[in-house]
């Protein structure tokens, strides 16, 4: 039986071709897997997929494409992007659950590797029992922080924007607290409650993926590991995996109609005659 695991990003181009590069590193190690990339259909615009999609299924037939069908509840249009971003995967559960019960109608479902905002998956794969991973795209240190605003909520009644103070963050040097990412910054607000909530979740998975080199952040990935950043809960097994890099060095977009491709500036520099 073919061995699948399952990747869930969410919706939007640098989501996408994270996790579709992190599927490309887990064939170069079991090149028997085959990767499900199930796709979020978004009702705004999320930037232009199709082309980056068709071209993956060229050149990597090992890895698979699944749209999930458009969810016909309606979205709040005042909402934030946040709020936005997880709104969307727990509108798609059912969509999740029937594609997921599918794959493993057919294949071993080994593992279901989720973007953070994808959090409501885990009611789903809590039911058939398929193990989750998180997928971070950033760096160790911003996860250090993510996952230290449970105990930054716990000890404080107040919003961390009302402080005026530095916040001691294990494995990071202080930070102010005017500088924590904008969702942070207001306990009252949606946004908040969904990131706290999954930095919760997250010690409850198989284990977390960062998009970095351990050596390069040495002390923020010792702080998590020894479970400094969130004390009252087990952290999950760490596994740094980066850097993660586009392997075609491209990118493509949609402008005045048609899709134009662009190479990085690096490639460029790297090929310029002189």
């Amino acid at each position: 039986m073919e061995e699948v695991i399952v990747l869930y990003p969410s919706p939007g181009m640098g989501h996408l071709v994270s996790m579709v590069e992190l599927g490309k590193l887990i064939l170069t190690h079991h090149p028997s897997f085959t990767i499900t990339v199930l796709i979020i259909t978004a009702p705004f615009n999320t930037g232009s997929t199709a082309p980056y999609i068709d071209q993956v299924s060229t050149t990597t037939p090992s890895i698979k494409f699944h749209h999930l069908p458009t969810i016909t509840q309606p979205l709040n249009p005042s909402s934030s992007y946040h709020d936005l971003a997880y709104e969307l995967p727990r509108l798609n559960n059912p969509n999740l659950h029937q594609a997921l019960q599918s794959i493993s109608n057919t294949s071993m479902l080994k593992a279901l590797v989720i973007d953070f905002f994808c959090t409501a998956a885990f009611d789903i794969t809590a039911l058939l029992k398929i193990p989750t991973y998180y997928f971070i795209t950033g760096c160790a240190s911003g996860l250090a922080v993510f996952l230290h605003l449970p105990t930054i909520d716990q000890n404080t009644t107040k919003s961390i924007k009302d402080l005026n103070t530095n916040l001691n963050i294990p494995g990071l040097p202080p930070i102010p607290s005017s500088d924590m990412p904008l969702p942070f910054l207001d306990r009252t607000t949606t946004a908040y409650a969904s990131f706290k909530n999954t930095a919760i979740q997250m010690t409850k998975s198989k284990g977390i993926i960062v998009n970095t080199v351990e050596f390069l952040e040495a002390r923020a990935v010792k702080a998590i590991t020894d479970g400094l950043c969130i004390p009252n809960a087990p952290i999950p097994p760490i596994f740094c995996i980066g850097p993660l890099i586009p392997t075609n060095h491209q990118t493509v977009r949609y402008e005045n109609g048609r899709y134009r491709t662009y190479y990085s500036r690096e490639l460029c520099e790297r090929y310029r005659c002189y």
